[in-house]
């Protein structure tokens, strides 16, 4: 049987490696041990980081949303509320949207709210 070369495979790991780890300080973006533990230990915060943006954005829209309705006199708990009760469908993103964007817009939104 013939001897199937190492090298190709393990270069390509370590160059896939070093290439996550460009702009790292010190040894961590030029030797393979310690580029590899803090590669990993990126790709994880990355991955946490995923998740807390969708949080992230979510509050912001809330506190967007919040500040608009309180210029009607109005809480966010309690437009979201009425919204619900006048069977109005629009999701916080659009919701916050509107309010910086379209203010007639949303401000037909809460009268509509407010009457039901």
């Amino acid at each position: 049987m013939s001897r199937a070369p190492r090298s190709v495979a393990s270069h390509a790991r370590r160059k896939r490696v070093f290439k996550a780890a460009k702009g790292f300080y010190g040894r961590r973006k030029n030797t393979i041990t310690v580029a590899n533990a803090a590669v990993d230990r990126s790709m994880q915060h990355n991955y946490v980081g995923r998740k807390l943006r969708k949080r992230n954005f979510r509050a912001l829209w809330i506190q967007r949303i919040n500040a608009a309705v309180r210029e009607y006199g109005i809480t966010y708990s309690q437009f979201i509320a009425a919204l619900a009760k006048a069977n109005i469908v629009v999701d916080r993103k659009v919701l916050s949207e509107l309010a910086i964007s379209e203010p007639a817009a949303f401000k037909a939104l809460v009268e509509q709210a407010k009457a039901s």
